[in-house]
């Protein structure tokens, strides 16, 4: 079979376009879905009331803004951005570490491991009055930070602990002191396993599981990739989705030239039922890949993608076409890749 080029997506900044379920005819519109992470590594989506008004915000925010990893101009970067909420001046040593940490183990997932040296990564040292996030060690527990950040999503969603939402304006304002922010991932100062997700990610900045939420949440900032988890919905009737890790055709066509290939995040691609919120009717790559199940690795094609994504963005990949096209398309360069029985040849089973 030829091997072939994917068509490469249009690099997003804001993950809520893709992270955000189907909209239906019956949804409320004072319910906003978000994504929530499991520490078993489950992914979710929960409805949580919409915040019909904030908190008056300043209308100018100041803070230091210190480069954990500068490598170029940020026109021919990818850049993340790292903001704190509820570091007091005297926690701004651990939001450091915290900001480090979690920089140094996404960098350690492919493809970012591979494309490190093409990010900038910040840290927006914002300095809250009070330490720790709402409703943490306890719900009603109050502190008055920058962002307004709090487990069961600041109070809206009584029944998911877990749920670590944030004041998302207020986080955009504190992260466009960087010079630019493609993707933003706040970070509680808590200890307590949580995050959401969006184009404002967040996480625990002390919890060492929570890191994996900016993995999963990458793969929509820059891949433009589709969540292949089911929940909430049970059978897809609408067109062929855009997005090139998920598809309505049982055959797998989508991504024929990967067919029977063993991929990195275990199994061997085929089509597997259950994907974008839907348990019928879509279809993902392999059964289990990190846009499923928080811990795993992602499969050959959203690998694939992103590497294209990074070529698209960066001026100089695209120049000396470090991934040719003889090898976008079979995804054999990943560890953990390579060909499996029936290559080629027949779809995976399904759910």
């Amino acid at each position: 079979m030829r091997a072939h080029r994917l068509t490469l997506p249009v690099l997003v900044a804001a993950a809520s376009l893709l992270s955000a379920p189907v909209a239906t005819a019956t949804a409320a519109p004072d319910v906003e879905w978000v994504e929530a992470f499991s520490p078993d590594g489950t992914i979710t989506q929960v409805p949580v009331p919409v915040v019909a008004e904030r908190r008056s915000a300043p209308s100018e925010v100041a803070a230091e803004v210190v480069p954990i990893q500068e490598t170029g101009a940020p026109g021919d970067r990818f850049d993340l951005v790292f903001v704190g909420d509820g570091y007091a001046e005297g926690d701004l040593p651990a939001y450091r570490r915290d900001a480090q940490s979690k920089w140094e183990e996404l960098s350690e997932v492919e493809p970012f491991k591979t494309y490190k040296q093409y990010f900038n990564v910040w840290r927006v040292d914002v300095i809250s009055p009070e330490s720790g996030v709402d409703n943490d060690p306890s719900l009603g527990s109050a502190k008055d930070t920058a962002m307004d950040m709090g487990f069961w999503c600041q109070g809206r969603d009584l029944a998911t602990e877990r749920l670590l939402c944030v004041d998302e304006a207020a986080a955009r304002r504190y992260a466009a002191l960087a010079p630019q922010a493609d993707q933003v991932i706040a970070l509680g100062n808590t200890a307590k396993y949580g995050g959401a997700g969006g184009g404002v990610a967040t996480a625990a900045g002390g919890n060492e599981s929570a890191g994996q939420i900016a993995v999963h949440e990458l793969g929509h900032s820059i891949g433009g990739l589709a969540d292949e988890y089911e929940y909430p919905y049970e059978r897809y009737a609408g067109a062929e989705p855009r997005e090139l890790n998920v598809s309505g055709d049982a055959s797998g066509g989508k991504w024929a030239a990967y067919l029977g290939k063993e991929s990195p995040d275990g199994g061997v691609v085929g089509a597997y039922e259950g994907a974008r919120y839907h348990r019928y009717g879509l279809y993902r790559p392999t059964e289990n890949s990190i846009m499923r199940t928080l811990g795993r690795e992602f499969n050959l094609i959203g690998l694939d993608v992103m590497a294209e994504a990074f070529e698209a963005r960066i001026p100089e990949l695209g120049a000396r076409r470090v991934v040719g096209p003889a090898v976008v398309g079979l995804g054999d360069r990943w560890p953990g890749s390579g060909s499996g029985s029936g290559a080629g040849s027949e779809s995976g089973a399904g759910d």
